[in-house]
């Protein structure tokens, strides 16, 4: 039986308090801009996009926080509209613009912070609870739904599991290393054990799969779909594809096209 593999166990949120809608990270569309919240499963994620600008540039507020520590918070209970994983979360980073509710949230937050004696763990507590609580209530609902679902998680999922569930929104071995907490070398190595072929020969195959697919339904260019797939030139793309098709894509667009 494969081994499996735990989740991210650390989350940070972030609320932007002063930005201009400087990019913080382009592959996951994350702006910094006032009344917003970012939230990250890996603890991290969030804090390090904000403290790589300039200083001065964003304000903002950010919590680290962890499965231990939620634990204590809810006290060993699950939130309200909590239900376990079904598959594994994909989207580790999730920005959303803030409901008044939020906003107030974070302005009463403001004001323990110039008030210090008021700051107890016991209140620290109960405002992370509170806007666990909120969060879940947010815009992007689902996406921070499922990060919260797998801070209090108690499943596993096998590395195949976790590379399957990835696999269709990241072509980096780098990322697909780290979602398996794995470095390079033993990610490449259970890799070929698992599928029985390299990681870059299976992402390749992946791509042409999806490019055959948008072929039959799509009235795009070739090239064009070859781009969105992740090939870099309509050669690469048609030596590709016709190693695993034995057909250039024209010609496999064409059968398909016949009545």
């Amino acid at each position: 039986m494969e081994e499996t593999l735990p989740l991210p166990n650390e989350a940070c949120f972030v609320y932007i308090l002063k930005g201009e809608g400087q990019p913080l990270s382009e592959s996951e569309n994350i702006v910094a801009k006032p009344e917003q919240v970012i939230l990250s499963l890996c603890g991290l994620t969030a804090g390090s996009m904000i403290s790589k600008q300039p200083k001065g540039i964003i304000d903002s507020i950010i919590v680290h926080f962890g499965k231990d520590l939620l634990h204590q918070v809810f006290q060993g209970t699950k939130p309200e509209l909590w239900e376990d994983l079904e598959t594994p979360v994909t989207q580790y980073v999730v920005q959303s613009a803030s409901k008044s509710f939020v906003k107030h949230y974070f302005d009463g937050v403001l004001q323990l912070f110039k008030n210090k004696e008021a700051l107890t763990e016991n209140i620290l507590k109960l405002k992370l609870k509170e806007i666990i609580l909120l969060l879940l209530q947010s815009e992007n609902a689902e996406d921070i739904k499922q990060i919260i679902k797998s801070l209090f998680s108690e499943r596993t999922f096998t590395f195949k599991e976790l590379i399957d569930a990835h696999i269709n929104t990241t072509s980096s071995i780098e990322n697909l290393a780290m979602v398996t907490n794995c470095s390079i070398s033993t990610f490449n190595r259970r890799f070929k054990e698992v599928y029985k072929t390299t990681p870059n020969a299976y992402i390749v195959d992946k791509k042409i799969e999806k490019v055959a697919t948008l072929l039959k339904v799509s009235q795009d260019s070739i090239s064009n779909i070859g781009y969105e797939c992740g090939f870099s030139s309509p050669e690469h793309l048609s030596r590709a594809f016709k190693k695993k098709y034995s057909v250039s894509p024209t010609i496999y667009r064409m059968n398909f096209s016949v009545k």
